[in-house]
Formats: structure tokens, C-alpha cells, sequence
């Protein structure tokens, strides 16, 4: 008896990756023109777009007068959209991402009709189960999954801490274009059965397969080709529908496998580790800039009465962060001008968020040192103000128009109102912002800082917290955006201290500055303020040569074990083979991509007694005792077909300059010594709410 496979046909569509947003959307007009007048005339049975809106938006942007046939063949289910507004990473996006990414698509997809959703990750690399309690607090009960699956069957279910869900894996992926591929009929019967046989090993009675791939359209003689096909196969039968049919045949299979934790495994398909350290200017404006719109959200909905007035310019900036969060944007694995689009978009937000505050906080009279202070935090806080204080520190000063100035509709500045700009240091106290009220406990000299709760000296040429290690360390790497690509000989540079110094001191933060050479000069200044816990540390410096991954290392004393870090605003544990070496591991084999000890995180890290709160250095690796918190890594292709620790490309080898990350480059994370159960609270500190 022939088992039946259910063939849904789709197409997954990179808004932007190695085309621009624009090149790529005009492809999308001609692909999904076509598709349209197939599923009028019944040459197509249904299709599936890819779990996300923002396509279809963006192709209504430019065919409005298609909406009324788009929204009838939603109606008639042979159009499924939704619920995502952009396939977004997993890792990289806060909760409050998460959910705005569900609400906007949810809310385009009911207005279009639709009533059926699945959480679709196709092409996500790797997943966290973080998402699951989010998904079905929205009402939805069943995820596609891939990458990082592994060995897992077709249909189980995904368990996190508290929630589970019913999945799908795509054993073989979502890309399969056989059907329209440049071959003759009985070539294609045999490339599918093979593809059907390997789906079939994890599979029960029912198969699903995926018939499209990256902005691929759909071939007119479509349903011929299968008619065809499956005259040509003894054990399979290609029936044509939804994935939803496949759910409805299938939900007795699920609960026959259970899986917990993340899907990370790469021994079958890529899960491209290196892309959470491709293009770290990126991955610190997404999150700079995530935390920035939030506080905005907040204000507006703290003071009700602003809540419905900036409601359209939020969604509008989230669609933005949304869109940049779209997983090969984010990724850092596009071209430059993709990326510098990007940026622009990260101004865009921040333009709009900073204006929302500034227009609230003045139109309630609050001073410039006054706060609105959302979370009831208490610490150091830092103000500007065109007056003069003289009880506060003041830490720089620079020339521009007071705020208040470029809110007044009813004047505009003049070269006489351009003044300086004083940035001060103070305590939040309630709403109040007062001056040190009590004696310093921070102590510095040229080769030491610290206070009451954490001291770093500076011993025997060896930067040292407490009894921790920290050294920048830099190694070699032939990859790509997707993948670092080791020398399996090198152990890595280390930085060389050529001098230290007293940069400044105050009643409230003092810093020193170390030199370091590690082939270009780093500038590391260690600040620290008054009963601090952390040391924050900012790397400056000027890269000059590509092809190198440069980290901030921590010797951690111990093997590491376990490291405890933020996703998706939870903390959550994660296990390592502290003795793996990749370097040692590098595949040989066409097909593989080497197991690492790298893992994404949000911002805040722990591991043996040493906590790290980053501001958008989302990549870690454990080595044996070592933490290594990647602050640059500089290569020059998009995907490399001699990447040492891939043997298939992952994309074009599309030469990128702005991917080597040369030039004026800047790090910044924080220090504690205490337990994990710290990093939450320290990360809340870092990222306060005092506005």
C-alpha cells in the first residue's frame, strides 16, 4: 500500500538577503503575480507564504487593487498567511519583539480572513523553546521546525520548562525544488523517492513535503508533473494540500515522542553558530535600539492619557525593529547595502522612540533632573542639561540645541540658541536624580580600581577580577557570516598590556584605561561607580586587517559545565563538553558542518562563579576553563565555499567589504562576581527603566 504525501507548495521569501529589499520585492510581483492567476484558475490547489505577512503587504503596497482576491482566496482556503508579520530569529529577539511580531500578523492576517496558523520556523537557525509559552498564549498550537532537530521524528512534541507544543520537523528541510527543476520526468520521480525515502524513516503512514524553496515561483504545469511522478512511484502517492491536512492526518502521531530543551543539534542540518557574531555593530543597535523603543512603549502606556496618541507611530517603529529582526537581516549574511539599509532603519526607530519620550517628559514638566522612574530603580543615572549643576558629576560636555527648543512647534533654532550640553552622573532617588550623598567607596590608581564589592588590579602584566582572568585574545578565521571558519594550529594571540592610567575620577564612577596590543592597540577602560558590583568594561580601537576573531576571555578558574544566560528576557542553563575543541574537529566530509562550542546569547551571560552583562555581544564560546565573549569577528566573503568548518556552502560567495568590520570599532559589557541568580538583576540594572 502506497503511503501518502502530502505536498505543500510554498515559497520562502527573504524579504532582503543577497538582493535588496526593493530588487527582491520586484521578483516578488512577478513570482506571486503568477501564483494568484494559478490559484484562480485552479492550476494550483492552494499555497502556502511562508508564515509571514510582510510579504504580502509589500506586494499589496505595490497591487492594491489585488486585495479583494487575495482576501476571497484566503476565505476559500487556498491562500494561508500568517501569524508572524517577519520570520525573525529565535535568539536574537526580546519578548516584547516576539509578541509584537505576533500581534502585527495576526492582526493583518484576521482582517484578511484568516482563521488557520501554525508557528512556521522554517529557516530559523536553531530554536528556542522560550517561544512556546508566547505561541500558545496566542492561540497557536503547532510548530514547523528544522534546523537543530537532528534525529527527531516528523511529528513530537517540543516540552520547555513550564509549556509544550505539538511539532513538526521538516526532516529534509523546506527547500525542494525537484518539481520545477531542469530535468526530465523520470530524473525527478527518482530524485523525489530518494528525498521520500530518507522523510520516510522518521515518518509514520502520512508524509509531508515541502515543494518550493528561497523565492522560488511555482511552475504553470505543476500538477501535471506530479500526475506524472506518481505513476512513477511504487511506495508514495503526492497528494497536493495544506499543511493543516498534514496536522488533521497526523495528530495521533505527536504525542509518541517528546522532546525538551533547544533544537541546536547541527549533525544534520546547518545551524550557522558564527552568524551571532557576523556584523556586532548590528547586534548592538538591535538590542540598543529594542530597549530604547520599549521604554517608549512603557512611557506612553504609563501615562494613559498618551497611550491611543502614539499607538500608530509604536507599531510603525516596530514594524521597522520587526523588519530588521527578519532572520538573514539580523544575521549580519547579507550584502552591505541590505545592512546599511538596516542601520538607517535602526536611526528611523530611535529618531521616533527619543521624540516620544522627550515630547512626554516635557509636556509633563519634568526637569532635567527629574525622572520618570517606571521600575523603581535605584543607582547611578546619567542626565543632560544645557544648565550647569554643581553638585553632580559631569562627565563630558558637547555643543548642540536644548531638547525642549526642538519640541517647540511654534519656533525654530537659530545659531544663537546652539549652547553646550552637559552629561552629569546622579543617584535615582524615587523621581529625583540627587548627588552623591554619601563619601565615595571606589578607590583607583593606575593599576588598580575597585570598592566595597569587586576590585580589579592589574598583576604581573594579567588583567584580574577578583581571581578571574580577563584577556582579549585573538584568533585566526577563514569563514564567512555564517560560520567561523579556526586554523586548526592556532591557539590565538594574546593582547600584551603596554600601559595603564588613571583616566578620571568623581564622587560617583571613576575609570582607568589600559593599552593593549594584540596587532591593533586596544583602548579598555574599566569604570566602576560607588557601591557598584559590576566593572563595566568599553574596548576601543581601530581594526586594520580582516579575517580574525577577537575576544574578551575569562578564565573561569574551573571546566565549564553549564552556563546560565538570558532568551528571550528568561534566564535559562545550558550544558558543554568543556573539552571539545573544534579546532581539532574540523570536518572532511562534503555535507558537514563542524560541532562547536559557540552558542547565541541575549545580554547577560554566567559560568563559574563570574556573570557578564554585554551590550550587544550576542556569541559566547566555552573552552575547557575559558568564557570567550566574541567583540569583533571581521571576514570578507557571505559564504565561503573553503570555510573550513563547513564543507557545503550556506549562500553565494558574494565578496563584503563592510563584513571585515575595518576601521573604529567599540566593545562594552560588564563584570560581576556573585551567582547566577544575580544576572537577571544585574541586567535590569544595566538596563534600567529610569527615563
Amino acid at each position: 500500500m502506497k503511503k501518502k504525501v502530502i505536498g505543500y507548495v510554498h515559497t520562502h521569501w527573504d524579504r532582503e538577503w543577497y538582493r535588496e529589499f526593493e530588487v527582491f520585492r520586484m521578483r516578488l510581483l512577478r513570482v506571486f503575480d503568477n501564483i494568484l492567476e494559478m490559484l484562480i484558475t485552479g492550476k494550483l490547489p492552494s499555497f502556502y507564504f511562508d508564515g509571514q505577512t510582510s510579504a504580502l503587504e509589500d506586494y499589496l503596497e505595490m497591487r492594491p487593487e489585488n486585495t479583494d482576491i487575495v482576501k476571497q482566496l484566503i476565505k476559500e482556503k487556498k491562500l494561508f498567511i500568517g501569524p508572524f508579520y517577519c520570520l525573525i530569529d529565535e535568539f536574537l529577539t526580546d519578548e516584547k519583539a516576539v509578541r509584537k511580531n505576533l500581534e502585527i500578523g495576526l492582526e493583518y492576517s484576521k482582517k484578511m480572513g484568516c482563521e488557520d496558523f501554525v508557528g512556521y520556523f522554517a529557516d530559523t537557525f536553531g530554536h528556542t523553546p522560550n517561544l512556546i509559552p508566547i505561541l500558545k498564549e496566542y492561540g497557536i498550537d503547532t510548530t514547523v521546525v528544522w534546523r537543530g532537530c537532528g534525529d527527531i521524528p516528523s511529528e513530537f512534541v517540543w516540552a520547555g520548562n513550564e509549556s509544550e507544543i505539538n511539532s513538526i520537523n521538516l526532516v529534509r528541510g523546506y527547500f525542494n525544488d525537484f518539481l520545477t527543476a531542469n530535468m526530465n520526468i523520470e530524473k525527478k520521480a527518482q530524485c523525489i523517492k530518494e528525498n521520500l525515502d530518507k522523510i520516510a524513516k522518521f515518518s509514520g503512514d502520512v508524509l509531508l513535503m515541502p515543494i518550493g524553496g528561497d523565492h522560488l515561483g511555482v511552475s504553470e504545469n505543476i500538477m501535471e508533473t506530479v500526475f506524472e511522478i506518481n505513476k512513477r512511484l511504487d511506495d508514495y502517492e503526492i497528494v497536493t494540500g495544506s499543511i493543516f491536512d498534514y496536522i488533521n492526518s497526523v495528530k495521533d502521531n505527536f504525542s509518541q515522542f517528546v522532546y525538551k530543551g533547544e533544537l541546536r543539534d547541527n549533525s544534520k542540518t546547518f545551524t550557522l553558530q558564527g552568524s551571532y557574531s557576523s556584523r556586532l555593530d548590528l547586534k548592538r543597535l538591535n538590542i540598543e535600539t529594542s530597549h530604547l523603543l520599549d521604554k517608549a512603549d512603557r512611557l506612553r502606556l504609563h501615562f494613559k492619557e498618551e497611550a491611543e496618541k502614539y499607538e500608530r507611530l509604536i507599531k510603525y517603529a516596530y514594524k521597522f525593529l520587526l523588519q530588521n529582526q527578519a532572520h538573514d537581516s539580523i544575521y549580519g549574511c547579507s550584502l552591505d547595502d541590505v545592512h546599511r539599509e538596516d542601520i538607517i532603519r535602526y536611526k528611523k526607530i530611535q529618531q521616533i522612540a527619543n521624540t516620544i519620550i522627550d515630547e512626554i517628559k516635557f509636556k509633563y514638566d519634568i526637569q532635567d533632573n527629574e525622572i520618570i522612574n517606571l521600575d523603581n530603580y535605584e543607582g547611578v543615572v546619567k542626565f543632560k542639561s544645557c544648565r550647569k549643576f554643581e553638585n553632580y558629576q559631569l562627565l563630558e560636555t558637547e555643543t548642540g540645541f536644548e531638547k525642549k527648543l526642538l519640541t517647540n512647534t511654534l519656533r525654530v533654532p537659530i545659531t544663537e540658541d546652539y549652547c553646550n550640553i552637559y552629561t552629569y552622573l546622579g543617584f535615582a532617588k524615587g523621581n529625583k536624580i540627587i548627588p552623591a550623598d554619601t563619601p565615595t567607596d571606589v578607590f583607583v590608581s593606575d593599576k588598580c580600581i575597585g570598592n566595597s564589592k569587586i576590585f580589579l588590579s592589574l598583576e604581573n602584566n594579567k588583567i584580574m577580577v577578583g581571581n578571574y582572568e580577563i584577556k582579549f585574545v585573538d584568533f585566526k578565521d577563514y569563514g564567512d557570516s555564517y560560520n567561523e571558519g579556526p586554523d586548526e594550529n592556532d591557539s590565538g594571540r594574546i593582547a600584551k598590556i603596554i600601559g595603564s592610567k588613571v583616566l578620571y575620577t568623581g564622587d560617583i564612577r571613576s575609570a582607568i584605561c589600559f593599552q593593549a596590543d594584540v596587532g591593533d592597540i586596544l583602548n579598555i577602560t574599566a569604570e566602576l561607580d560607588t557601591q557598584s558590583e559590576m566593572i563595566k568594561f568599553k574596548v576601543d580601537w581601530v581594526n586594520t586587517y580582516t579575517n580574525h576573531n577577537l575576544q574578551a576571555v575569562i578564565d573561569t578558574n574551573e571546566k565549564i559545565y553549564k552556563t546560565f544566560l538570558e532568551d528571550t528576557n528568561l534566564i535559562v542553563e545550558r550544558d558543554f563538553e568543556p573539552d571539545y575543541e573544534i579546532r581539532k574537529n574540523l570536518p572532511k566530509t562534503k555535507g558537514l558542518e563542524a560541532r562547536n562550542n559557540t552558542a547565541p546569547m541575549q545580554r547577560g551571560i554566567w559560568a563559574n562563579g563570574v556573570g557578564v552583562v554585554t551590550k550587544g555581544l550576542t556569541q559566547y564560546e566555552v573552552r575547557g576553563k575559558e568564557l570567550g565573549i566574541c567583540i569583533l569577528r571581521s571576514t570578507d566573503i557571505l559564504s565561503n565555499p573553503k570555510n573550513p568548518a563547513r564543507t557545503t556552502p550556506a549562500g553565494p560567495p558574494i565578496k563584503l567589504n563592510d563584513l571585515k568590520q575595518l576601521g573604529e570599532n567599540q566593545a562594552e559589557f560588564c563584570i560581576y562576581i556573585g551567582n547566577a541568580d544575580m544576572l537577571s538583576e544585574m541586567i535590569k540594572k544595566e538596563y534600567n527603566y529610569a527615563i
